[in-house]
């Protein structure tokens, strides 16, 4: 009787495998093909979506148009006056300027700027709001100083009233802070 009900055993264990395994591997089959579908609707989906410029907001100019620009500007009693001017995203400026003399120190301007897309300039407004200046934007690396009401400085004076960003200029001397 022993030996019966162990042979029974091992019989009702191999069919119950029998019967498991089949069901096992259509399972993998089906979990395998609704993968495949998964994948090849992503790959659908993304050729479809991949023109984002339908939906994009237009960024206004001046969150574009930011970096570091140097030059030396011009001086009637010095050999000029080193410029540094951090033009960042957030629309605020901070401009460093220092004569060049001996042991001249270092004077610091903080404020907002706006871009004016109609005159091509950049207007920097001091946090303290006495002193406006404008840039006219040559290109995406040249500032050019206008005078107090926007206009040109004298012709012969043009270049020496530029400054450059600092990864399109050659060379720069950096302010140390």
């Amino acid at each position: 009787m022993q030996v019966l009900k162990k042979q029974l055993k091992q019989k009702l264990t191999l069919i119950f495998l029998s019967v498991l395994l089949p069901a096992h591997l259509v399972m993998a089959a089906t979990d395998q093909a609704d993968q495949e579908k998964l994948l090849r609707a992503r790959v659908m989906n993304r050729q479809q979506n991949s023109d984002h410029a339908s939906h994009l907001q237009p960024v206004e100019k001046s969150l574009e148009f930011h970096g570091v620009f140097y030059g030396y500007l011009p001086c009637k009693d010095c050999d000029g006056i080193k410029t540094t001017l951090s033009l960042k995203q957030n629309n605020n400026y901070l401009l460093v300027t220092q004569p060049a003399k001996e042991s001249s120190r270092e004077f610091y301007e903080k404020g907002k700027y706006n871009w004016n897309d109609k005159s091509h300039t950049a207007i920097l407004t001091a946090r303290d709001d006495s002193i406006i200046r404008q840039y006219f934007i040559k290109d995406e690396g040249t500032l050019i100083l206008l005078n107090s009401d926007g206009t040109p400085m004298a012709k012969e004076h043009t270049d020496g009233y530029t400054l450059r960003r600092s990864d399109t200029a050659k060379s720069r001397e950096v302010h140390i802070h």
